[in-house]
């Protein structure tokens, strides 16, 4: 009994240092550690033990297009974001990054956007790129960021159709603003959404070749402890349902971070007019990467709708 108390300390110490280090950002300048598929053994054993190595991320470059910085308000604090408008737009596009990213990652799909003639405002989310803190909920509070680009971004072309384009932590940020904080913009694009936060961490465990129960579960308790929301219920499949804006969902049929069934899941429930493309071999990854056409075409026919 002593023994099975001790490990059970032990591993709840562990699990707790990595829920941290997922949501906390340092300081250090060195790499972030590699996707942990890519690891070698040697290399997961350690993370296991010891944690991640998590640096805030930093935006790499400005864009090519004419641009402005601007900083807007938001409950998690001060947020930093590129303002870029062009003549007669169409509407405003507003950027989303995903997990350990930023709003630099994304200049390529905002030039495309430009191209269709609409302004675009690319969004560092809270503790990312330039923004201000070092915490990240992985799409919780950073809601609260899509919603105060939006209002940002309304007041400045007033009447102008406002549309939202998120990566995997910034699909479920938008979908999550949509459901439960009252956000209704012209149409979202959303790539790569996960499913939920438990099944994230489990993909992680599996990706890893690590068993996801108990890990999985006691990973997201921590971070609901340690960040001050209940993150089991952070479910894109269930914001769906109060999703009546015209969404289009793009998947990479090679993800090893989010399945079929989670996108099939958030697809079949989205209550509004929807599309669907899905991109044959790519990963976690932008589409255009692989399928510039494809990726391209399918953006520019949602819009035109």
């Amino acid at each position: 009994m002593w023994g099975l108390a001790l490990f059970a300390l032990l591993l709840n110490v562990v699990v707790a240092l990595h829920a941290w280090r997922f949501t906390h950002f340092t300081t250090d300048a060195g790499p972030r550690t590699r996707n942990p598929e890519k690891l070698p053994t040697s290399e997961k054993i350690k993370i296991i033990l010891t944690g991640l190595s998590n640096p805030k991320p930093v935006n790499l470059a400005p864009p090519a297009f004419p641009y402005e910085d601007v900083t807007l308000a938001s409950p998690n604090g001060r947020l930093a974001a590129w303002y870029s408008p062009v003549p007669q737009a169409r509407g405003t596009v507003v950027l989303c990054h995903g997990y350990t990213s930023d709003k630099s990652r994304l200049r390529p799909e905002a030039g495309y956007f430009r191209q269709l003639g609409y302004t675009v405002l690319l969004l560092d989310f809270s503790g990312n790129g330039a923004s201000e803190g070092y915490q990240t909920t992985i799409g919780y509070r950073e809601a609260d960021d899509v919603v105060a680009a939006f209002r940002w971004a309304q007041a400045r072309q007033p009447g102008g159709p406002v549309v939202l384009y998120g990566v995997s932590m910034g699909a479920v940020a938008i979908l999550r603003a949509e459901a439960e904080l009252g956000l209704h913009p012209a149409a979202s694009i959303v790539e790569c959404p996960y499913g939920s936060m438990l099944q994230t961490a489990q993909n992680r465990f599996v990706s890893m070749h690590l068993p996801p129960f108990p890990l999985a579960n006691l990973l997201v308790w921590w971070g609901s402890v340690e960040n001050g929301y209940w993150a089991f219920g952070l479910k894109a499949s269930e914001y769906a349902r109060r999703v009546t804006t015209p969404t289009l969902l793009l998947w990479g049929t090679a993800d090893p971070r989010v399945m079929r069934a989670e996108t099939d899941t958030i697809f079949a429930h989205l209550a509004g007019p929807k599309q669907r493309v899905d991109f044959v071999g790519s990963g976690h990854e932008p589409y255009w990467h692989k399928h510039p056409r494809q990726w391209q075409g399918a953006i520019a026919g949602f819009l035109a709708k």
